[in-house]
């Protein structure tokens, strides 16, 4: 009897999806088939292959009435929020619009008599294991980049998700790709580090947790592959003495409790001036309490279930443990009886007396959980920002550019996010420090990504 990835929906407990695992004959033809047709893509004029890109993400779309629900039965999002066409449209719509630009070759003409230019090649076969928690805009950050590049893709998509790679699929295929270009495939983690480890694959993108990017980087050692990590993050966010006070509150409520917290860029810890402290907490907790947890197809439901129930417990611990420590959790649970332990049903708190020696203020939550401490000054606002093994964004509330620059200098992060928090600008580049990983996507330097330079020096005979 053949393996089996099984998707327990977080609405009720069921099994939502099952599908068998590829066999070797199966992962071998996929790689095959991609290595095959990737030099004929390579070759197709660039403006073709962005019309394909295009023409899948309007597919996608097309589909958005059945993919909503499918989200919402697939990991907790709720219906309201209409899935993630907005975002996905805008990043491959900036990615087709740089395209030209980003790919053509640099030349240098400051020396008579020779043709001196960098071109930039594709790589190659590029395999992307993409998240759960933003299915389509993750896995489409390098998808679209990969292709429009002239890469061929495989797909492995989250257990959790796996009908998103299926979406994916059958939107290139009405595209009109060619066969090869573009492959969705069901892997268990066993086979996945096979196929890392065997020396086919050219480029690795992975986004997920900061062990699962351990366990890649090893599989695929000695392979020479080059790799794109997006891992674990603990975003800061730093209300200043010269905020806008109540714009900050909105701001950071969303970031932190939006998606039920599963966000890479959400707001996870606040430091607050204490000249605002008091009202930031205050406006924090309101903010939370209005949230309506429930099932993620009730359109009046504001905030669903966690993916799987163990995040759930995962958060519920770590919230335990900031409580056991001295910490206070401020939002009322009686306004949220949907909040079941053992279930992925799980309130949004704030807590307050918190501090570095909490788990909930230095690892990862990934959870509708946010831990406020009050500070005097920015140095000291710094310093707390600073000490965390992450390093993805961090948003800085406050009046003055200048200020937000200078301390945006000095905070180790991907991202400084200046009165907004939690967006992906395809425009910039898309980076982590320390242990949130390493690689771009986005921009124009996710092409760089996605590709080679190789140099070409053409001497004129004379």
């Amino acid at each position: 009897m053949s393996d089996t990835i099984k998707l327990i929906t977080p609405v009720d407990g069921s099994v939502y999806a099952e599908r068998p695992v590829a066999s070797a004959a199966e992962i071998d033809k996929a790689v095959a088939e991609a290595r095959s047709a990737q030099a004929a893509w390579a070759a197709t004029p660039l403006s073709e292959r962005c019309d394909a890109v295009l023409a899948a993400v309007a597919a996608l779309e097309a589909m958005n009435d059945e993919i909503v629900p499918e989200l919402a039965w697939q990991m907790g999002r709720p219906v309201r929020y209409g899935g993630e066409k907005g975002g996905t449209r805008e990043r491959a719509d900036y990615m087709v619009k740089i395209a030209e630009e980003a790919l053509a070759p640099r030349h240098h003409t400051d020396r008579p008599g020779f043709t001196r230019y960098v071109k930039p090649e594709p790589l190659g076969v590029v395999l992307i294991i993409a998240p759960w928690n933003y299915p389509f805009m993750t896995a489409i950050n390098t998808i679209v980049p990969a292709l429009i590049a002239g890469n061929t893709v495989i797909l492995k998509h989250a257990a959790q998700t796996l009908l998103v790679g299926e979406r994916l699929a059958k939107a290139f295929e009405i595209a009109g790709v060619p066969k090869g270009v573009f492959r969705n495939i069901v892997l268990n983690h066993g086979q996945t580090e096979q196929l890392l480890a065997s020396g086919r694959i050219d480029h690795i993108n992975f986004t997920g947790s900061v062990g699962g990017g351990r366990a890649i980087e090893k599989a695929a050692a000695g392979t020479f592959a080059s790799l794109g990590l997006e891992l674990g993050g603990k975003d800061p966010s730093y209300v200043r003495e010269d905020a806008d006070v109540a714009f900050a509150i909105e701001g950071m409520g969303d970031g932190a409790f939006f998606n039920a917290g599963q966000c890479c860029c959400g707001v996870e810890r606040v430091y607050v001036h204490e000249k605002h402290y008091d009202q930031v907490v205050e406006g924090l907790v309101a903010f939370a309490s209005n949230y309506k947890l429930g099932n993620p197809l009730d359109e009046a439901t504001t905030l669903g279930p966690m993916a799987q129930a163990r995040f759930a417990a995962h958060v519920r611990e770590q919230t335990a443990e900031a409580l056991r420590k001295g910490a206070k959790a401020l939002v009322d649970p009686k306004l949220f009886p949907e909040d079941r332990e053992g279930t992925a049903y799980l309130m949004p708190q704030v807590l307050v007396d918190v501090d570095h020696q909490m788990s909930v203020m230095r690892e990862e939550s990934f959870g509708p959980v946010v831990g406020v401490m009050k500070v005097r000054s920015d140095e000291e606002a710094i310093a707390l920002m600073n000490d965390s093994p992450y390093g993805l964004t961090a948003s800085i509330w406050t009046s003055d550019e200048e200020a937000a620059i200078s301390i945006g200098d000095r905070v180790e992060t991907g991202t400084v996010f200046m009165n907004r928090c939690d967006y992906l600008d395809p425009a910039l580049v898309w980076t982590g420090v320390k242990e949130t990983g390493k690689g771009a996507a986005l921009s124009e330097l996710g092409y760089l990504s996605l590709t080679r330079p190789k140099s070409y020096h053409l001497r004129t005979k004379t």
